[in-house]
């Protein structure tokens, strides 16, 4: 489908937790951006797009908020809301958030830097291409 939860390792001790990420070995790709949303209004949607090339896995640092995919076939819907979870797009996913809570912080890395010609912004477009694509 083009989405999948990834798990990332965590260390605990009295102190806190702590958790990490590298590219390549926990994140399928080498990290060339990485972003945050935050000061979300929580009736916001942001994403509405998908990507010719780039990969992203997406965060919920703090808070939470629903992730919507679809990838021309089958839609998805995921609840992030635990720091060591993520989700894993791939290239050729429609995506939207929504539902952020108050104070959410979303955190993206990204496996391409920005590049405004690897974004499908109409829906239409992306069906066209997807289904091309399979």
């Amino acid at each position: 489908m083009g989405a999948t939860l990834i798990d990332l390792p965590v260390i605990s001790d009295p102190r806190g937790d702590l958790t990490f990420m590298e590219g390549m070995r926990h994140v399928p790709f080498s990290i060339k951006r990485v972003y945050f949303l935050y000061n979300v209004p929580v009736d916001a949607e942001r994403g509405g797009h998908a990507h010719k090339q780039l990969e992203q896995v997406v965060f919920a640092l703090s808070g939470s908020f629903r992730v919507k995919t679809d990838d021309g076939r089958t839609q998805g819907e995921y609840w992030l809301r635990n720091p060591r979870r993520g989700l894993h797009i791939s290239r050729l996913v429609w995506r939207e958030i929504d539902s952020f809570s108050q104070g959410a912080v979303c955190m993206v890395l990204a496996s391409e830097y920005y590049d405004e010609a690897d974004y499908y912004r109409s829906y239409s477009e992306f069906l066209k291409a997807a289904e091309r694509a399979q």
